[in-house]
């Protein structure tokens, strides 16, 4: 929220410079995020006198003689302005001097005579009309009679001053405001408040025709409404203009300016209505019909539903609560009468209503944190004040003040000066936190105890809620932070510190990972139906029961994920399409299953290991041994069996992953129509090499052992035999080892190096080379031994898959 020093100087007497009071704030509890001066970007530009002003012969220049004061009183300066005259006041830029952009001012020849700076207009100071009057006009900026020579210019136009921009969190909805923010700097200067005016007299006109009434009170507890007739729209005065725009706001007429004033001074959101376009005096606050639309005043149309509030004139919607006014009913030239409206909006309804139409607004925002009742009054007070003191309308006495029943007191809590203390864990002097308290307009009354406090809070701090705990922050941010003892907590207590088991194990799956050539990526977790589809997932398949976001922040991201894949897919799309022809990656994160829908709870969250390798290189051979290492870095290992109803998957080159006996992922080569419908470069889309996988985290780690065990190295060495097999072409390599090891258990391990076709084998056959490694237990193997496991394998072969040896 940006708020001009000099408008808070109206409010409170402030002796101490703009730094200084940023410190201030920031040490009360208010971020300034940055400390704009206006005049920064300025330097050297100072108010001129033209004394003599010459045509330059045969050029469209005037030779001036200017006085600068201490700077110079005749100095030369040519200009092509059409508006400079003898006698002129108007900002000089001399040499060396600086204007805003970083533009550089040099003295320099113009046309062959000599130039000592330049002669400024408004738009060249950067102001506006808005800022400072004349500042638009075309050609030089001309400054009163009265001014001095030489005098800084952004003494003379008001760029002597600073913007506070103020980071205002959600629970000081009170501080939305110049006020608010006068409230806090009055407290920490210790300093009165000077409240805006709010006074005004109605006449003895009452519109009978004229009524509101509320029909959703749970979403507006409070409507103000008053009626102002001979409205005479026009220009705002220069004090309300330069406000408006040192917050970013331009000038619109008197009215509407009024409105803007408010909610920026007070902090409350008005708008204003045209009674002469409404179809009827009946103005209805209500719940808006399905599919009932609005046009809002920048002319964008809405559908809506019972879940936004709007304000209709008793046939249509005038205005959308709390968000913007409807274009039907805005303020024209030709207004005469209108309907003020101040209200009090459920928070929540216009944060849901503003984000879901995507139609956020100053109002919005102020809304969303929440606008108390007494700012609800307050609000209404000034703006009928400034209908009189602008002269712009005729107050009369037809108002309305429609309430839920609200109370109109400040909250009121018992306190205890010693559990403020004990929360504080340091001992604040009783006269200090009933002086901090009065300041914050706290009415505190001491009972005879000495040390229990009556205490109401202001009606403007709503988020006072919890009593003790509340008022302790109250007191310490005004005494200060840098008071607080650094201590332990009673129940602390001195730990080693470190990470968790689950902790190290996520480090070491990540570690293991990474030395396999894989790079961790971070995906969103989000992503749309089409990256299902584009997978080939079935709609009745249980990755299609989703989680769908209400108000998708894009059309990409409609989802909240039950896979990775499509996730790393899209990933390593992105870096073949720029030219990254190889790579590996993977993503440990969650996954999200409703428990139920419509969701009642929170869903679970798995945590998926995801994984995506793609290159020239790349082969279901060297994923798999990538995942066997990994297996062995956790003291087990991984077994494969043919998967061919991955929807994502090539049938042929895709397994699924066992540990122990349970299926624990998948992983395989991208099936070709999968990739054939990618948006991969032209010339890669049929040959590239892209292998997918992903383990479920959670059933793999129940699989894991409690610790590692190791196990002596053996005192035999093993002995290798190649063996070469005839299979049926349909038998896959994994089922042949597995029968082998079901056979012997000595065998420690088997290798295949060779696969053979041809003519010789016969149709539909295959020659398979391994190499069988076995173990001896108690004593070395001989040849005999090592004869007998094979004939024991090459049976088991014949007998299971009618495999013969070649």
């Amino acid at each position: 929220m940006k708020v001009p020093f000099s408008w808070l100087k109206q409010y409170v007497d402030i002796d101490v410079s703009a730094q200084e009071l940023e410190t201030k704030l920031f040490d009360c509890g208010f971020e300034v995020e940055e400390l704009i001066d206006l005049g920064a970007e300025i330097s050297k530009v100072v108010v001129g006198v033209v004394t003599e002003c010459v045509p330059q012969e045969g050029t469209h220049l005037h030779i001036c003689k200017v006085d600068c004061g201490d700077y110079g009183h005749d100095i030369q300066i040519s200009t092509g302005a059409a508006n400079v005259y003898a006698g002129m006041h108007t900002p000089a830029a001399l040499d060396g001097s600086t204007l805003p952009g970083g533009i550089k001012i040099k003295a320099k020849p113009l046309m062959g005579i000599e130039s000592n700076g330049m002669l400024c207009s408004g738009e060249e100071l950067g102001l506006n009309e808005d800022l400072y009057p004349g500042a638009e006009v075309y050609g030089l900026l001309d400054l009163p009679k009265d001014t001095v020579p030489g005098t800084p210019i952004q003494q003379v136009v008001g760029l002597d001053d600073y913007i506070f921009d103020i980071s205002i969190t959600a629970n000081r909805a009170d501080c939305q405001s110049v006020l608010g923010i006068a409230r806090e700097v009055a407290a920490v200067l210790n300093k009165p408040l000077k409240m805006p005016a709010t006074d005004y007299t109605v006449s003895d006109y009452k519109d009978p025709r004229l009524s509101i009434t509320v029909e959703a009170p749970d979403l507006c507890p409070r409507y103000l409404g008053h009626y102002v007739r001979n409205i005479t729209t026009g220009e705002s005065p220069r004090w309300m203009r330069r406000q408006l725009a040192l917050c970013g706001l331009r000038s619109i007429s008197n009215v509407v300016d009024i409105t803007n004033y408010v909610m920026l001074e007070i902090g409350q959101p008005m708008h204003a209505f045209d009674m002469d376009t409404l179809e009827s005096c009946q103005i209805i606050v209500r719940r808006a019909k399905n599919g009932e639309k609005i046009t809002t005043l920048d002319s964008k149309e809405f559908t809506l539903t019972p879940q936004n509030l709007v304000i209709c004139d008793g046939e249509k919607p005038v205005a959308l609560a709390g968000v913007m006014g409807g274009l039907n009913s805005e303020i024209k030239p030709e207004t005469t009468q209108l309907l003020f409206e101040s209200a009090k909006f459920a928070r929540d309804n216009i944060r849901k209503t503003a984000r879901g139409l995507g139609q956020n607004t100053d109002a919005s925002a102020h809304y969303e944190k929440g606008i108390s009742e007494y700012t609800t009054e307050l609000g209404m007070a000034r703006a009928l004040h400034l209908i009189q003191e602008l002269g712009c309308g005729e107050v009369t006495a037809t108002e309305f003040d429609c309430s839920a029943g609200a109370p109109r007191k400040g909250k009121h809590f018992t306190a205890r000066i010693s559990a403020i203390n004990a929360i504080l864990g340091i001992t604040v002097p009783t006269e200090e936190i009933l002086a901090i308290l009065k300041k914050l307009s706290f009415e505190v009354t001491m009972e005879a105890d000495g040390d229990t406090m009556q205490v109401v809070a202001p009606r403007y701090r709503e988020d006072i809620e919890i009593g003790e705990p509340d008022l302790a922050e109250e007191v310490i941010r005004e005494y200060g932070y840098d008071h607080i003892t650094p201590t332990f907590l009673k129940a602390a207590q001195v730990t080693t510190g470190g990470l968790t088991a689950d902790q190290h194990r996520r480090d070491k799956l990540k570690s293991a990972m990474c030395a396999q050539g894989f790079y961790e990526a971070m995906t969103l977790a989000f992503y749309a139906d089409a990256d299902l589809d584009a997978l080939h997932i079935a709609p009745d398949a249980p990755e299609r029961n989703v989680i769908r976001i209400v108000n998708p922040i894009s059309s990409n991201l409609t989802i909240m994920r039950s896979l990775l894949a499509p996730s790393l897919l899209n990933v390593a799309v992105t870096n073949l399409k720029k030219g990254n022809a190889a790579g590996r990656l993977f993503e440990l994160s969650n996954i999200y299953v409703p428990k139920q829908l419509p969701l009642t709870e929170l869903p679970e969250e798995r945590l998926h290991l995801g994984f995506v390798a793609f290159g020239e290189h790349e082969d279901f051979f060297a994923v798999k041994g990538a995942l066997e290492d990994l297996a062995a870095s956790f003291g087990v290992t991984f077994e494969v069996e043919r998967a061919e109803d991955v929807p994502y998957l090539h049938p042929g080159i895709a397994a699924y992953i066992l540990c122990n006996g349970v299926r624990v992922g998948s992983f395989g080569k991208l099936a070709n129509d999968v990739q054939a419908g990618l948006d991969l470069p032209r010339d890669s889309r049929a040959n590239q090499k892209i292998f997918l996988g992903e383990i479920d985290y959670e059933t793999l780690v129940a699989q894991l052992p409690a610790g590692l065990r190791y196990h002596p190295l053996p005192e035999f060495d093993t002995v290798a035999r190649d063996l070469a097999l005839v299979a049926d072409e349909e038998t896959p390599c994994g089922t042949i080892i597995a029968e082998m090891k079901r056979a012997c258990k000595q065998l420690a391990d088997v290798e295949l190096f060779d696969i053979y076709r041809s003519e010789a084998i016969g149709a539909g056959k295959k020659s398979m080379a391994f190499t069988l490694h076995f173990a001896p237990e108690n004593k070395a193997l001989e040849a005999a031994d090592v004869d007998r496991f094979v004939k024991k394998i090459l049976g088991n072969l014949k007998f299971k898959l009618g495999i013969e040896i070649r």
